[in-house]
């Protein structure tokens, strides 16, 4: 039962990620980028604790571009006129109570 159940925690122990020294990591970084860039992520703490992560770019999630994001509004018809300057009066009301008097301010 012994040899079972030391086979079991040497699978376990595979298992776990294997974290680098920080003091190793800083003499190896070269090495390290290099597995990286494979795909390995390289795990770096100190007392077996893993602090960072280092991994490949390609692993790094990206942003959709805001082209993207709004994509879904690309056949929208826009009016002509819709970015001209606003006129002066609507530029007013902004700064000023205008149009608010129907409102209480506490």
């Amino acid at each position: 039962m012994k040899d079972h159940f030391a086979a079991e925690q040497e699978v376990k122990y595979l298992a776990e990620p294997q974290t680098i020294p920080i003091h190793e990591a800083k003499s190896t970084l070269s090495k390290l980028v290099k597995r990286a860039a494979a795909g390995e992520r390289i795990y770096i703490g100190g007392y077996g604790k893993a602090e960072a992560v280092l991994v490949s770019v390609d692993a790094i999630p990206r942003k959709k571009p805001v082209s993207e994001f709004f994509g879904c509004m690309k056949d929208v018809p826009l009016p002509e006129g819709w970015d001209d300057p606003l006129p002066d009066e609507v530029i007013e009301s902004f700064y000023s109570m205008q149009g608010l008097e129907d409102f209480e301010i506490k």
